[in-house]
Formats: C-alpha cells, sequence, structure tokens
C-alpha cells in the first residue's frame, strides 16, 4: 500500500462512480444520433437515479434475505474493482487484490449474486434470466481470465498494475499478435459480460429476449437504483480495463496533481470513446439468437488461447 495508491484508489472510486451514468448517457446520445433523434440528453441517467432513490423500495412477498442484499453486493465489489484496479494509477490501494484472479472473482460474485436474486423471486422471468446469465457466464469468465493472462505470461505476473506498467514502459508489448488477438477476446467478453448487442438489448421490453433485465424485473425504487448503478459501473469497470491494458499511456506514475490530472483525462478520454464506439456499433447490429450466443463465446474463448499460445512462442 502507497500514498498514491490510496490517493488514486479514491479518485478511481468517485470518478468512475459519478462518470458511469453519464457514460451510459452519451452511449445513448450516440446512438440516438446516428438513429436520427435528438435523444433525452446525457443526464438523462442520473435523473433516473435521482428519481428512483427517492422511490421506497417494495421487496416481492417470499423472498429471503438474498433479493435484498443483491443490489448491495453488486455495487460493492464494482466499488472494490474501481478503486484497486490500474484506472488513473499504476500504484493500488490493496495490491494483493489488484490482482487478474481476484478481480475477476469479485465482478463475477456480482453476477452470481444477481442472478441468485433472480430465482429468489419464483418468477418465470426471473429464472429464465438467471438461467440465462449463468449460461453466459460460464462461458465469460474463463475468456476474461484466459485473456488477460496471454498479458500477464510476458511480464511474469498476474497483478494488473504491474501488466500495465510493463506495458506503458514496452510499447512493443502492446503492438505485437499476442495483444491484437487477447484485445479482440478481451472486446467479445465486454459486450456480452455487460449485456449489449449483438448478446444482450439492455433497452430491450420483449421479456422473452431478456437476459439481464428479466432477473431485475421486480425491483423498485432505491434497490432499482443501486442495480442500474452497479451496471453502469461494471460497463466503465470493463471499459477502462479493456483501454489500459491496450493503451496505457497517460496513467499516472507519481503523486503530482499534473499527473493525476492527466490520468483522470486520460481515463475519461479511452473510456468515452470506447463507450461512443460501442454505442454507435449497436445501430448496426442485431441481437443474436440465444443458441447462437455458445458460438460467439467460444470463438472469442479461442482466440484467448491464441494468444496464450503466442505469448509463450514469441517471449
Amino acid at each position: 500500500m502507497s500514498v498514491l495508491g490510496v490517493v488514486g484508489g479514491f479518485v478511481q472510486a468517485v470518478l468512475i462512480v459519478g462518470g458511469a451514468p453519464l457514460l451510459i448517457g452519451v452511449m445513448r446520445q450516440a446512438r440516438a444520433r446516428l438513429e436520427g433523434r435528438q435523444g433525452p440528453g446525457v443526464l438523462q441517467p442520473w435523473r433516473d437515479l435521482r428519481k428512483l432513490f427517492r422511490k421506497e423500495a417494495i421487496t416481492p412477498r417470499g423472498t429471503s434475505e438474498m433479493f435484498r442484499i443483491a443490489p448491495l453486493v453488486l455495487v460493492a465489489t464494482a466499488l472494490v474493482v474501481a478503486a484497486v484496479a490500474p484506472y488513473v494509477t499504476t500504484a493500488s490501494a490493496l495490491n494483493p487484490v489488484s490482482d487478474l484472479f481476484a478481480v475477476v472473482a469479485l465482478l463475477a460474485m456480482g453476477t452470481a449474486t444477481l442472478a441468485l436474486a433472480g430465482l429468489d423471486t419464483g418468477t418465470a422471468f426471473g429464472g429464465m434470466g438467471a438461467s440465462r446469465e449463468v449460461t453466459i457466464i460460464a462461458l465469460v469468465e474463463p475468456t476474461l481470465l484466459v485473456a488477460i493472462f496471454a498479458l500477464s505470461v510476458r511480464v511474469g505476473s498476474t497483478n494488473l498494475a504491474t501488466i500495465v506498467s510493463a506495458m506503458q514502459h514496452d510499447p512493443a508489448l502492446v503492438i505485437s499478435p499476442v495483444s491484437l488477438l487477447a484485445a479482440v477476446a478481451l472486446g467479445v467478453v465486454i459486450i456480452a459480460e455487460t449485456g449489449r448487442l449483438p448478446v444482450d438489448n439492455p433497452s430491450t421490453h420483449l421479456e422473452l429476449t431478456m437476459v439481464h433485465e428479466a432477473m431485475i424485473l421486480e425491483y423498485t425504487g432505491r434497490d432499482l437504483a443501486l442495480v442500474e448503478l452497479a451496471s453502469a459501473m461494471r460497463l466503465t469497470v470493463f471499459l477502462g480495463l479493456l483501454a489500459n491494458l491496450f493503451v496505457p499511456w497517460g496513467i499516472a506514475t507519481t503523486l503530482t496533481p499534473v499527473a493525476l490530472l492527466v490520468g483522470v483525462l486520460a481515463f475519461v478520454v479511452k473510456v468515452g470513446l470506447l463507450g461512443v464506439l460501442l454505442g454507435a456499433g449497436e445501430v448496426f447490429l442485431a441481437k443474436l439468437r440465444l443458441f447462437r450466443v455458445p458460438e460467439l463465446l467460444a470463438g472469442s474463448f479461442l482466440l484467448a488461447l491464441l494468444a496464450v499460445g503466442a505469448s509463450f512462442f514469441l517471449a
């Protein structure tokens, strides 16, 4: 633990909590413009959250504590990752927690908890969404681990901060077949994990096509606000990892106001550009049939395995 890690972790947590809804607003606005609509505005997600936080949360009859604590666990896991992963600085407040396996486990725990909450409601749609989510996460998490592990082979460490620092000081590691294969695999994983097209449609109203939305149909008020905030934070966290693992420049390495400001601006620009590209790409994509999703994720896993193999042969 270092002073830079503590200060950077606090800045990262505040930045991601405050900026995640804005990222969703930017993505929706970009999509609206390409579709010829004016759009609700970048600040609309924050207005929706403010409205939901003012409403009372209603718990369905027959649910257990799992349904009640799931939103808190989802926010807590995303917040911990936001504080310890290398987003604004290469130092970490809790260095052991910034390990690849710990970060992936935390994100998986949030997803699994929400799936259990969907099952806890006892409704058909909640169970259907949870079943689909578990199927997707079973294919996504191995790919996420293997894709980032391919980058760690050449560095000799699975610590995310160490990987980013090595990439930052040796550009040859970024411009290589290993990084290209891992980046494509990680990009597909992020789309599936965050429920974006073509795997899932976050704005759908057709119950039979829902995955993430089917699990949260019973949430209202403050609980729904926490779930929506956590979903936006998870998207920001994943896009931040994709940006800093493959475009690591601009991250602060010293505890100076200028370095931290540059780190914040670099993070905002990189994640904002990725968000705009993701939102714009969804205009030209249609949702895949559920039975075709495993084929897409299997392809991404194969790319991740190729990246691992290439990392050993090209080392």
